[in-house]
């Protein structure tokens, strides 16, 4: 019994897929086609918008002022006429005992005469400090080198214009040594001093050491 199933079972499956295959080949007919969705499309055309109408400009027209000078010559009118220029006279000079003014040569303005000053200057700035071409030792007074005073005394010098020193005075004192210092310095000599290529008297501060060493 269970042959016979398994024979008759395959039999079909062998019916079954043979007509699978067998039943295409034999079919000549062609499937109708499906319908197709038609759409018309109609292209619509968009124009810009016309310009507005240019405005028409009218020219205004000049009025013309009853106190405007008038362009044309009137008729009957002559013109005035030109009076001669007066003949050229030859020019006068007048002469003026005295300097010349700043300004009137050739319209150039003269420079100020130099300032030199009357009171000494101090050294500093346009003025340079004069160097000393004449030295003179001070002495060391015999009573200090006894009692061992050692120290420095500051001198005020006032120098002419030649650089010889005219005047002197103490600014800082050591009682034993201030008169030896005094005699040396109003022996020194200075280059002179210039402002503006003139030499000037010049006021300066002198440093002398007295030491034992």
């Amino acid at each position: 019994m269970r042959v016979y199933t398994l024979v008759l079972s395959i039999v079909v499956h062998a019916v079954a897929i043979g007509a699978l295959i067998v039943v295409p080949l034999i079919a000549t007919e062609e499937l109708p086609e499906p319908r197709r969705t038609v759409e018309f499309v109609q292209p619509v055309v968009i124009r810009p918008p016309a310009p507005p109408p240019t405005p028409i400009q009218r020219t205004a027209e000049p009025q013309v002022s009853r106190n405007a000078a008038p362009i044309e010559v009137p008729s009957g009118v002559e013109p005035e006429p030109v009076a001669a220029p007066p003949p050229a006279s030859e020019p006068s000079l007048s002469l003026i005992e005295g300097p010349p003014l700043l300004g009137d040569v050739a319209g150039a303005a003269l420079p100020p005469p130099p300032i030199t000053p009357t009171e000494p200057v101090r050294p500093g700035g346009a003025i340079s400090r004069p160097e000393r071409i004449h030295y003179v030792a001070p002495e060391y007074p015999p009573l200090a080198r006894t009692a061992r005073v050692e120290g420095t005394v500051i001198l005020e010098a006032v120098l002419d214009a030649e650089g010889t020193v005219r005047e002197a005075r103490v600014l800082r004192s050591v009682p034993l040594l201030d008169a030896a210092a005094l005699d040396a310095v109003r022996q020194w000599r200075f280059t002179p001093t210039r402002l503006n290529g003139i030499p000037v008297p010049v006021v300066m501060t002198v440093t002398v050491m007295f030491s034992l060493r």
